[in-house]
């Protein structure tokens, strides 16, 4: 039987996919073991591949997480790979990818006249560190404290389409899309964790397929799981948000034959 590693941190406990995971590849007839990433007593060669999941605490420690992926790599299958982990790790990868995007301002100085700002680092990850307002100023100084340790920062316009319309998260698996789902704002005030939690299935609209496609077709890598998350613009063009290729929630709970579907991208590859 095919045996693959899925790559956790510390606290895999709050990873409510990882068993429906491990059941899917059981199925598919893959041997799953749950391995902290930090761990250094794992032989990651022992693995047919290691495939990288809820390993959130990288964005505390980038610079240790891809020295392990460079080093997994170099002795068996890594999923998603270290080229892609390495860019997808940084939100300047934005500013590459040659679709429409949320407008994004990375530096502290000369913002743009915006109602309302939301700044963030470009190293983050469930809205860490993330800040809306709609005091020029204060953006400004929240994003010149995130350069003095260190950080690009990235300041945004806030989006009212976000409250109505939601986001929109494509799935894709080995190249083939899963699901969507429509995921609620997390900087909404008054709004719980429970409620930035929740996420409902959505069936895109053409021009969001059109835009999500267009975006994975331009990565030059093998794709064993990817989420684009779009957005629509004040006009209604849809616009990417994110591109997460690192260690995003799938929703498989929300979609009956994603777990599957997943399983079954995983034994292609393999």
């Amino acid at each position: 039987m095919t045996i693959c590693a899925y790559a956790t941190f510390a606290e895999p406990d709050g990873d409510d996919e990882r068993d429906l995971v491990l059941a899917a590849w059981w199925e598919a007839g893959i041997e799953g073991r749950v391995e902290r990433w930090d761990d250094p007593a794992v032989d990651w060669s022992s693995y047919d591949a290691v495939v990288v999941r809820s390993v959130w605490d990288y964005i505390l420690r980038r610079e240790e997480f891809l020295a392990w992926a460079r080093g997994v790599e170099s002795v068996t299958r890594l999923l998603n790979p270290y080229a892609v982990l390495e860019s997808n790790t940084d939100k300047t990868y934005l500013r590459g990818l040659g679709v429409p995007t949320v407008p994004t301002h990375w530096s502290s100085q000369d913002l743009p006249d915006w109602p309302e700002y939301v700044v963030k680092p470009t190293v983050s990850g469930g809205a860490r560190d993330t800040t809306r307002t709609a005091d020029r100023a204060e953006a400004a100084r929240l994003a010149a404290a995130l350069e003095a340790k260190g950080h690009t920062p990235m300041v945004q316009p806030y989006l009212d389409m976000v409250e109505s319309e939601g986001e929109t998260s494509l799935l894709y698996f080995n190249g083939r899309l899963s699901h969507a789902v429509r995921r609620n704002p997390m900087l909404v005030p008054g709004m719980t964790i429970d409620d930035n939690a929740r996420a409902q299935l959505r069936t895109p609209a053409p021009d969001q397929v059109e835009l999500a496609e267009k975006v994975l077709a331009a990565v030059p890598h093998v794709l064993l799981y990817a989420r684009v998350d779009l957005v629509r613009l004040s006009d209604g063009t849809p616009a990417v948000i994110e591109l997460e290729l690192t260690e995003p929630c799938l929703f498989l709970g929300y979609e009956p034959s994603a777990a599957a579907s997943f399983a079954k991208a995983l034994a292609e590859l393999l």
